[in-house]
């Protein structure tokens, strides 16, 4: 039961994190606290562990350059989507992502029924008469993709380090992509009211730090599949984020939508297919393309 406690931990950890950059969008806009997010994640990992790019394969680097598109990419949308949606309805869309890598990773027909319950239910919380903001929409697909992505990606980096190296690489090629946007949209905001550093570092240390560094953690216990899956609790704790923080109300389409997403992972939890607290297929002492695997 430990990747579930993992990852449970790293929703609610990332969803307090979007919930205090939802609350800052008063003062600063989107892409600065999604830039100062990867900012000071990457300079604080890059600090703690010292990668050394030079003494990694090129399989290696391309593999951390990847997600570290990815991450630049992410950040933007999905902070963009919580300015247009209620934490838990973003959260939902987002994991159309996830759900696509599960079904299609999907051995049993117990494993495709859970992930297809949870699909139902993002689907009736985004189809026709959901009576949600159209510009919110685009913007979590793309957020979807890119989560998607990311957890592929992110399963690959924690198989050929054995450390957080790539990780630290990763995260310094968002930055590099995404801070100079950031600072060019809105450095003088930031410049007026200091303040808001302190707000990009919080949001940083909840909504990057952490769950990155529990995700790679999971992952290097579980596939793709049960990843995917296990995510799938994301839009429960991210709506009952968003109400406690900042009193965002649920419909009751969208409350039946989201509780179809928690039967999905209850049941996806306990199906005798790969089991969820399983390590993947390859022992931590295998190799893969020469590189020792976590």
């Amino acid at each position: 039961m430990v990747p579930p406690l993992l990852v449970l931990a790293q929703i609610s950890s990332l969803q307090v994190g979007s919930a205090v950059a939802k609350g800052a969008y008063d003062e600063v806009g989107a892409t600065a606290l999604a830039g100062m997010r990867l900012l000071f994640s990457a300079v604080i990992v890059w600090l703690l562990v010292r990668p050394r790019p030079s003494a990694m394969s090129s399989r290696q680097r391309w593999t951390a350059i990847a997600l570290g598109v990815v991450f630049a990419t992410m950040n933007v949308a999905y902070f963009q989507t919580i300015k247009y949606l209620p934490i838990g309805v973003a959260s939902t869309v987002e994991l159309l992502g996830p759900l696509v890598v599960a079904i299609a990773m999907s051995r049993h027909w117990k494993d495709l029924a859970g992930a297809l319950m949870a699909l139902a239910g993002v689907l009736l919380l985004v189809s026709p008469g959901a009576a949600l903001p159209i510009a919110g929409l685009p913007l979590g697909a793309l957020a979807a993709t890119c989560r998607a992505a990311y957890v592929v990606l992110s399963r690959r980096v924690g198989r050929l380090f054995d450390d957080w190296s790539g990780l630290a690489v990763a995260l310094a090629v968002g930055a590099c992509l995404l801070t100079p946007v950031a600072a060019a949209t809105q450095g003088a905001v930031i410049a007026r009211h200091p303040h808001l550093l302190l707000t990009g570092l919080l949001v940083a240390l909840l909504s990057s730090l952490i769950p990155y560094f529990l995700d790679l953690t999971a992952l290097r216990r579980i596939d793709e599949r049960a990843f995917g899956i296990l995510l799938a609790m994301s839009p429960a704790v991210g709506a009952g984020v968003g109400f406690v923080v900042l009193g965002e109300h649920m419909t009751v389409r969208q409350g039946a939508a989201i509780a179809m997403v928690i039967v999905a992972t209850a049941w996806s939890v306990h199906s005798p297919g790969d089991r969820i607290g399983r390590a993947p297929t390859g022992s931590p002492t295998e190799t893969e393309a020469g590189t020792p695997k976590a």
